[in-house]
C-alpha cells in the first residue's frame, strides 16, 4: 500500500487513522474515569534514533556478539534462560530492542520507581527485560512488573468466548454502558490481580448483597437516610453532647474496631499496590454497620446516646465515602 500511495500520502493517511483511533480510546477512558498524563508512541524511538542508542550502549558494555548475521544480547549472563536477538540478519531491529530503548528512556528521566502492568501471558518476558536493565548498568530493583491475570466475562450465566486472533471481543464501552463505570471499577478489584476474575454482568447489575458496589453504596445511603430522618424528627446532632461511653454494645465495639483499622488498611493497599485490600475492608465495615443498624435504633430519646450512635454512623459514612471515591466509585445519598 505504501508503494502504491507514495510515502507522503501513506504517512498522511496513517497519521489521520492513528489520531482517530486515539481520540476514540481517550474518550472511552475518560468516561471510565481514567486519564493518562503522557502517551508514548513507539515511533518516537525510531524518529529519535533511541533504539540504535540503546544497542550502542549495550555494545559498549561488551554484552553483544554476532551470530548467523544477527546481533545477539548475551542475556544469559544476567539470569535469562537464553540469549536474545536485537538485530536480525536482515538488519531489522526486534521488538525486544525497542523495549530496551523504551525502558532506557524511562531510567534517563530519573524515576525512582518504574511499574509495568502486563498480561500474565508475558511472564516469560520479565527475565530478559531485567537482564537488559542490569546489563546497561541500571538499578533493576527500580523496575516492578505487575502481571495481571485474565478476566472471564459472563453474561446470562454463560462465559463469553473471546479471541484476539479471531477478532472476537467485547469492547470496554459495551460493558460500561450496561453496568456503569462504578460497577466496573469495583468488579475489577474484587480479587488480587494475580487471580483470574469471573466478571458476571448480571451480578454487577443486581441489587443484592453479593454485589459489592450495591452493598457499599446501600450502606452509605442508609446512613444518609438516618441523618435525614433526624432532621425530619426535629432532633439536634452535636458531637459535644455525645456520650460515647454508652457505646458498650458488642456490635458497637466491633464497628469501632473496624474504623480503627482504616489507616493501616490504606497503607497496606498503597504499599502492596493491591486495591482489593481496601475493597474487602469496606465490605467488612459495611457488614459491621448493617449488623449494628439492624439491632439498635439511632434516633432514641436519650440525647447523649442518640448523638453517640450518630457520631459512630457519621464516622462510618465518612470512611465509606472516602473509600468508594478512592476506588473510583460514587457514594450516593439516596438509593
Amino acid at each position: 500500500m505504501k508503494q502504491k500511495l507514495g510515502t507522503a500520502s501513506y504517512s498522511n493517511i496513517y497519521t489521520e487513522a492513528l489520531n482517530m483511533m486515539m481520540d476514540v480510546i481517550k474518550k472511552e477512558l475518560k468516561l471510565f474515569g481514567i486519564s493518562y498524563d503522557n502517551w508514548f508512541f513507539e515511533s518516537s524511538l525510531l524518529a529519535e534514533d533511541q533504539i540504535s542508542e540503546a544497542i550502542a550502549r549495550l555494545d559498549a558494555c561488551g554484552v553483544l556478539y554476532e551470530k548467523d548475521g544477527a546481533r545477539w544480547f548475551r542475556s544469559t549472563d544476567f539470569g535469562d534462560e537464553k540469549d536474545r536477538v536485537l538485530v536480525r540478519s536482515n538488519r531489522q531491529t526486534t521488538y525486544f530492542a525497542a523495549d530496551i530503548a523504551y525502558h532506557l528512556d524511562k531510567y534517563q528521566k530519573g524515576y525512582d520507581l518504574i511499574v509495568n502492568i502486563w498480561g500474565a501471558d508475558h511472564h516469560g518476558y520479565v527475565a530478559r527485560l531485567r537482564a537488559a536493565v542490569s546489563a546497561l548498568g541500571l538499578d533493576a530493583d527500580k523496575l516492578h512488573v505487575v502481571l495481571v491475570q485474565f478476566v472471564n466475562l459472563y453474561e446470562g450465566g454463560q462465559k463469553t468466548a473471546m479471541s484476539t486472533r479471531g477478532g472476537q471481543f467485547i469492547p470496554l464501552s459495551a460493558i460500561r454502558k450496561q453496568i456503569g463505570s462504578d460497577a466496573m471499577h469495583l468488579f475489577y478489584m474484587m480479587r488480587k490481580y494475580t487471580q483470574h476474575i469471573d466478571f458476571d454482568v448480571e451480578l454487577a447489575k443486581s441489587q443484592s448483597n453479593d454485589n459489592p458496589l450495591y452493598y457499599l453504596q446501600y450502606a452509605h445511603a442508609r446512613i444518609c437516610s438516618v441523618f435525614r430522618q433526624m432532621e425530619e424528627q426535629g432532633y439536634d446532632y452535636s458531637v459535644d453532647t455525645a456520650e460515647l461511653g454508652n457505646l458498650d454494645e458488642a456490635e458497637a465495639r466491633a464497628l469501632m474496631k473496624s474504623l480503627l483499622r482504616y489507616s493501616s488498611i490504606l497503607s497496606l493497599a498503597a504499599e502492596t499496590r493491591e486495591p482489593q485490600v481496601l475493597l474487602e475492608y469496606l465490605r467488612e465495615l459495611a457488614t459491621d454497620f448493617h449488623s449494628y443498624y439492624n439491632r439498635y435504633r439511632f434516633l432514641v430519646e436519650d440525647e447523649g446516646l442518640r448523638c453517640a450512635r450518630l457520631v459512630l454512623a457519621a464516622a462510618v459514612r465518612c470512611i465509606l465515602f472516602n473509600g468508594l471515591t478512592m476506588l473510583g466509585a460514587s457514594a450516593p445519598e439516596r438509593m
